[in-house]
């Protein structure tokens, strides 16, 4: 009985939610929501992932997250106001299931099992697999209209393209282009994936292995061997190791490296992974600032 009643909640927020998109301006929406009038949005959603607490705490929708991955760091009050109760391949569906969550959100297919475990407890899930700029941006507009805060996603997004839009003009005016070698792992070497070589454009730099980063896949973005990343001589190396410190001076004294104009100028730098390998809002703001303060540098050397 407890089931048919959980299905009958759903399925009236359901119609509730069809019924408000239809009939309130979308001006109108998220303030009457705002003074108290009934919410048929999702009330205890589970972040798998950062990209979602990030984006629902940039909407001031964080009252709706009821847990969050362990690897959250943005912002940073996530992490001392919601439980951990998930890495990026593996949860703990016990202790989800004790939140009694009626929305999960994860990325990519990396997470499937994850995803699929949810669904076999009766949890509504949501997987996003955007991989570039443009589905960064597309991903907050839909996430927020997900929770009824359509025009607050509309102004953050916005927001972020004139961002994007003035960091691509500033770039414009550069003396000249590096080209920009971007490491995701260093054993093996994995390259950068879409979204980051689309950032390095953005920022004024040319990505070096651009036919990799539109491989979604880790896997398929690893080099066999250094060798052609000496044969592609990148101005610029920058490295984002996934979890752990990038060490410049290990990858100097790889062999024949020292050939390569980043390595010759010490033109090496770290991208801490929170603002730049997680396809959410902290790589087009403080990731791409990041990488568009480094260029500058360079081309003004």
């Amino acid at each position: 009985m407890r089931d048919a009643f959980r299905d009958a909640t759903r399925s009236h927020r359901a119609q509730a939610a069809l019924y408000w998109e239809s009939r309130i301006p979308t001006f109108l929406r998220d303030e009457i929501f705002e003074i108290g009038m009934s919410d048929p949005f999702p009330q205890r959603i589970v972040c798998l992932t950062e990209e979602p607490t990030e984006v629902l705490y940039a909407l001031g929708e964080d009252r709706r997250i009821v847990g969050i991955s362990g690897f959250t760091v943005r912002p940073p009050r996530a992490r001392r106001e919601k439980p951990k109760v998930s890495a990026f391949t593996s949860a703990k569906i016990g202790e989800i299931m004790k939140l009694e969550p009626d929305l999960a959100i994860g990325f990519s297919d990396i997470q499937a099992d994850i995803a699929r475990e949810l669904i076999k407890c009766g949890v509504e899930v949501w997987i996003s697999n955007h991989r570039s700029v443009e589905g960064i941006i597309a991903y907050i507009r839909r996430l927020g209209a997900m929770v009824g805060a359509h025009a607050k996603a509309e102004a953050f997004a916005q927001r972020a393209e004139q961002h994007i839009a003035d960091i691509r003009a500033a770039a414009a005016q550069l003396p000249r282009r590096p080209k920009v070698y971007f490491e995701e792992w260093d054993e093996p070497i994995i390259t950068g994936i879409r979204w980051v070589g689309e950032l390095i454009a953005i920022a004024g730099g040319d990505d070096c292995f651009p036919e990799l980063a539109r491989e979604p896949l880790a896997k398929q973005r690893i080099l066999a061997n250094g060798d052609e990343v000496v044969r592609r001589a990148p101005d610029i190396i920058l490295g984002s190791w996934c979890g752990k410190r990038f060490r410049p001076e290990k990858v100097a004294v790889r062999p024949g490296w020292n050939a390569i104009p980043a390595v010759r100028d010490g033109q090496l730098f770290e991208i801490k992974s929170p603002i730049i390998l997680q396809p959410g809002p902290a790589a087009l703001f403080d990731g791409l600032d990041a990488i568009h303060r480094i260029i500058v540098e360079w081309a003004r050397r």
